[in-house]
């Protein structure tokens, strides 16, 4: 953070043929010719819900393996990795299970896996708490259900740092399609979307910020590489939560 005029403020990401810095607002001259500097205030900072704030997935790759058991369907790892999507009706496809059995998927989910036992990643709630104190609005674009997650979010203490939430029941369509991340983008008044960040640990998730021209930030997980989830549109990888919200409050303050 810097103090501007007696104001604390962001410091902004300079976008050039050079790469990606920091500048102070009081020196930043947007629009220069030449180098295409452009002077941007992120605003926002998305997540995804699971593998990103909460460790569900071993419980969701333990809840795919009951279901492609109940379908005779093959089932390992690797094709839970290939095949994986927060989008439902996408990834019961990619498993082979018919359109017309995906509500009965559906009830084997609900039988086997247990929101009500996940636990946050360690440290998740106080990289939110500094990320918010640092003046960023934080916001959840998950495809769980509001029932599902919102109960979660007061159990493990992040009610109040997350304050815009678009759930897999607000938008006709899901991830990796873009609306439901610009939905949230309305809701946190950001005017550009390239004024946010969305963190997610699944190949759709960078997908669906790519095609929202917001700046993805993929968490290394089961699900994907670091480059697996660069060459899905992701701008930067980290290994956690916590490990990226270390390094971007720490270049915010450099200076």
């Amino acid at each position: 953070m810097l103090r501007h005029d007696g104001v604390i403020v962001p410091r902004l990401w300079v976008e050039s043929s050079r790469g990606k810095t920091i500048c102070d607002p009081a020196k930043a001259q947007p629009g220069r010719h030449g180098n295409r500097v452009r002077c941007v205030l992120m605003q926002a900072i998305l997540f995804d819900w699971d593998g990103t704030i909460v460790d569900s997935m071993p419980a969701v790759l333990e809840t795919e393996a009951a279901i492609c058991r109940h379908f005779n369907l093959p089932f390992d790892e690797s094709i839970f990795r290939r095949t994986f999507s927060p989008n439902w009706r996408r990834m019961c496809h990619s498993l082979g299970i018919p359109e017309d059995r995906n509500e009965e998927a559906s009830q084997i989910w609900a039988a086997t896996f247990h929101s009500d036992q996940m636990r946050s990643f360690p440290g998740i709630e106080d990289a939110l708490a500094r990320l918010a104190a640092a003046g960023f609005t934080l916001g959840l674009v998950t495809s769980s259900h509001r029932v599902e997650v919102e109960p979660q979010l007061a159990r493990l203490g992040l009610d109040e740092l997350i304050t815009v939430r678009v759930y897999g029941d607000d938008t006709a369509a899901g991830k990796p399609d873009p609306r439901p991340l610009r939905l949230a983008l309305e809701l946190a008044e950001v005017a550009q979307p390239e004024d946010a960040f969305y963190v997610g640990d699944a190949l759709d998730d960078m997908g669906m910020a790519a095609a929202a021209h917001v700046r993805g930030i993929g968490i290394v997980s089961m699900l994907a590489t670091a480059d697996d989830l660069l060459a899905a549109g992701a701008v930067e990888s980290a290994g956690s939560v916590v490990e990226w919200a270390d390094r971007f409050l720490a270049e915010s303050t450099e200076g």
